[in-house]
């Protein structure tokens, strides 16, 4: 027998499966899923099996050296989405499995030079490198300034050797335990123990209770158990040390009080009957679209009670910003230990622990971002996509996924539904609706039957006629202050962190750049940093112009420190929480801070995107938006949707409870479409605003669009390559498809790296993947050698 295996090796020369001999001692183990370690070349690799044949083309096959694992890691359904996914995506097919599996699978090779000879026999050079070792790791030997020379020449001849290891990541945490050992009776063991071991007696007891082993560290805190007790039990041979797997569960410590179902209203109950009808029919995909605090929680909740009654599972994306602890508490509180989460604060460790119960069939529910649509079920009942148009969902790097489309794929191969859902969905899911491609389900109503909150809009540039040159406009000041004085919360949203936005020279204009990307840097008053948001490069901010030496050095622009700043300086006696990737870079940070906010040890809730959504305080009736219209400045079509989409989220966190809430919106560009339509939640009005502007322009819903980057540290280079993919698509598109380009990026350099971009417009291309392939095949030897990078990304979110 024969295993067909995909090397872990991400270069385009090697993308193909090999063929490897199956051991007969490996017969039967060595399955379609799971991993092995082949040898290729001089090395041993992981790779995966995708297939297992009785023939093999090759003349001299190598056998498999080892299987990794028990149950294969991929399911039958993972491997044919692999490759529906690479063929897609234009990406190696490893990399598409890769997707797919938590990154402690993924082993790591270590390289070792081992000794053959006595110390004395070896050069003075690898004598003092090797001193008593007899093993010294590659990285060490180059760290220690060894001429590789000197290595490369000991290896030849036979004084050293080369070893390449696959280092397997995925060894959960084990602690020590005891169980009972032998088959005696209760009495018998007593006997053997006899009545002065009182300690034995009482371990023995334990044990006995007890239906799993015991941890000799519960023993000993817990029971006042002591070692020498353990160790005389095992001396007897009634008792045995074992290994006890620690799970590494980032919730474990935590208490959830159990939830029950709560009453529907009557829209909510409509919505979940079509959802249990779809469910009874087989796969659909529904778009609910609900007002937020109308209860779109509740609803998935009750369809997964459902689904999970059937004996099936679920799968919940969430966006990670909205991935908060209250999201995942009503998740657990409602479901217990049936739930797993998956989300990038989580540990390697935990991810992969989290992902283990759910190969395992320990759990029911998955609650998780963008990856967690790869949850490797066999029985799925029902996919949720909350907050569907969140442009998170899109994988910005290989594989370019969307985690709708992935969903949908695995809707159809389950036969389940796929449940879209959100206040204010993307125009290509609502277009898909309103032509009947997609189920439309309602919810226009709260929960609570309160109005939406009020909105004001504030004109800043009236507010600067009148001398208010502060962040904070007068209508702003004056609403928080009443809050203060109802003791009352309130949220304040600014899209952009740091302090000041970047620096300038009065005197001759100069502005200070990253040096590795072409973009300003921005300021961060804490540590007096100029810091790059693309690259990480940091250095200290100057007290004179670097190019003229004028001490006319000012800050433009604002970020959230700056307006920390001003609410200090304007309310003192306001307590201010301030939430961006600054403040919640520590595991941890960004629940404790939610947690002082729902504790009303804060009085002001200051932030970027990620208090946007997903926040559910009873005491917050202010919610303020800062700059609205500054995502109407980015160079993207859907410039305007994420504004609107955006204002609506921020204003559904205000009002929630009994009191009334109010929204305030400052923006310097007040009668642009999209504000005045979120000041009035009109979410109709806007898409045919919307609708008319893309249909114009020839943007999707109504065509498809494909974006190709192309990056170099040459520019030359860059500029050469753009323009010989672009002639190869001229010449096989259809006559209908428009090519635009090759243009610099909006961005046009990034961490040294020349960036060059084409944009494809089109409705009808009958195979896109195949002409795209063939347009970048020729490069995908320089692209894994002379470090040329060529992204495709079709049906791009970003364009940055």
């Amino acid at each position: 027998m024969y295993a067909r295996v995909y090397i872990d090796v991400l270069s385009g020369s090697v993308d193909r499966p090999f063929d490897y001999r199956i051991p007969p001692e490996l017969t039967g183990v060595v399955q379609p899923g799971v991993r092995v370690q082949v040898p290729f070349g001089p090395r041993q690799i992981t790779g995966i099996v995708i297939s297992c044949t009785e023939e093999s083309d090759v003349t001299k096959v190598k056998p498999i050296h080892q299987v990794l694992d028990e149950q294969p890691v991929l399911t039958p359904e993972l491997l044919m989405l692999g490759q529906t996914l690479a063929r897609e995506t234009l990406c190696l097919q490893m990399t598409a499995y890769q997707a797919m599996l938590p990154a402690a699978l993924r082993g790591k090779v270590v390289k070792t030079l081992e000794r053959n000879v006595p110390l004395a026999e070896l050069p003075p050079e690898l004598a003092a490198l090797f001193q008593s070792r007899r093993r010294v790791s590659w990285i060490d030997a180059q760290k220690s300034g060894t001429a590789m020379g000197v290595v490369r020449e000991a290896v030849d001849q036979g004084l050293l050797t080369i070893e390449e290891v696959v280092k397997d990541q995925s060894a959960g945490r084990t602690l020590q335990g005891v169980q009972l050992r032998g088959s005696y009776s209760a009495e018998e063991r007593l006997e053997l123990v006899g009545n002065r071991a009182v300690k034995q007696k009482e371990l023995l007891d334990v044990l006995e209770t007890s239906e799993r082993p015991m941890l000799v560290k519960t023993l000993a805190e817990d029971y006042g158990i002591s070692n020498a007790a353990v160790n005389g039990l095992i001396d007897k041979g009634l008792a045995e040390k074992v290994d006890v797997e620690k799970r590494r569960d980032p919730y474990g410590a935590r208490d959830f009080e159990t939830s029950t179902p709560l009453a529907l209203t009557k829209e909510q109950t409509h919505v979940l009957t079509s959802i249990k009808k779809v469910q009874a029919a087989g796969h659909d995909t529904l778009l609910l679209q609900g007002v937020t605090g109308s209860g779109k929680t509740e609803v998935y909740l009750q369809a997964i009670e459902d689904v999970l009654n059937q004996g099936s599972e679920a799968i919940v994306l969430v966006p990670e910003i909205s991935l908060t602890p209250q999201m995942v508490e009503r998740f657990k509180s409602r479901f217990g230990e049936a739930v797993a989460v998956l989300h990038s604060a989580l540990s390697a460790g935990e991810k992969y622990d989290e992902w283990r119960r759910i190969h395992r069939g320990e759990v029911s529910v998955v609650v998780g971002a963008r990856s967690a649509v790869f949850a490797p079920f066999t029985k799925l009942g029902l996919i949720i996509i909350d907050e569907e148009h969140e442009g998170s969902y899109k994988q910005e790097d290989q594989p370019r996924y969307h985690a709708r489309d992935i969903a949908i794929q695995r809707g159809e191969y389950h036969n389940c539904p796929v449940l879209l859902g959100s206040a204010t969905p993307s125009i290509e899911s609502y277009a898909r609706a309103r032509k009947g491609v997609y189920t439309l389900l309602q919810l226009t109503e709260r929960v609570n039957q309160k109005a939406m909150p009020e909105v004001k809009m504030v004109d800043m540039r009236e507010e600067l006629k009148e001398g208010n040159r502060s962040p904070l406009s007068t209508v702003m000041l004056e609403e928080l202050e009443k809050r203060l004085e109802r003791g009352e919360q309130s949220v304040l949203f600014l899209n952009r962190r740091g302090f000041s936005t970047f620096i300038m020279c009065r005197s001759c204009g100069f502005t200070s750049q990253c040096p590795h990307c072409e973009i300003s840097l921005t300021y961060h008053k804490r540590h007096h940093q100029l810091k790059c948001h693309y690259c990480g490069f940091e250095e200290t901010a100057p007290a004179a112009c670097p190019e003229c030496g004028s001490e006319h050095i000012r800050f433009f622009g604002t970020g959230t420190q700056k307006v920390e700043q001003e609410l200090n300086r304007l309310l003192p006696e306001a307590r201010i929480i301030r939430m961006d990737v600054d403040t919640t870079s520590r595991k941890g940070a960004h629940e404790a801070l939610l947690q002082q906010f729902g504790e009303q040890k804060a009085d002001i809730l200051l932030g970027t995107q990620m208090i946007a959504k997903g926040l559910d305080f009873p005491n917050i009736t202010l919610a303020g938006v800062l700059a609205a219209d500054a995502l109407l400045k980015i160079p993207d079509f859907r410039a305007a949707e994420r504004t609107f989409q955006l204002l609506t989220q921020v204003s559904g966190r205000a009002g929630r409870d009994e009191r009334a809430g109010e929204v305030v919106i400052q923006s310097y560009d007040t009668e642009h479409y999209s504000l005045l339509h979120a000041q009035n939640y009109d979410f109709e009005r806007f898409v045919q605003t919307e609708m008319q502007e893309r249909k114009r322009a020839q943007y999707p819903p109504y065509t498809y669009m494909v974006l190709i980057t192309v990056s170099h540290q040459d520019l030359t280079r860059v500029i050469k390559t753009a323009n010989e993919v672009a002639h190869k698509i001229e010449q096989h598109k259809q006559p209908s498809t428009a090519l635009l380009g090759p243009v610099p990026s909006p961005i046009a350099r990034i961490k040294d790296r020349y960036r060059y971009q084409c944009m494809i417009k089109y409705k009808d291309e009958p195979d896109m993947a195949l002409l795209l392939q063939q347009a970048v095949a020729p490069y995908m030897k320089e692209m894994s050698k002379d470090d040329l990078y060529i992204a495709v990304d079709r049906h791009p979110q970003m364009f940055m």
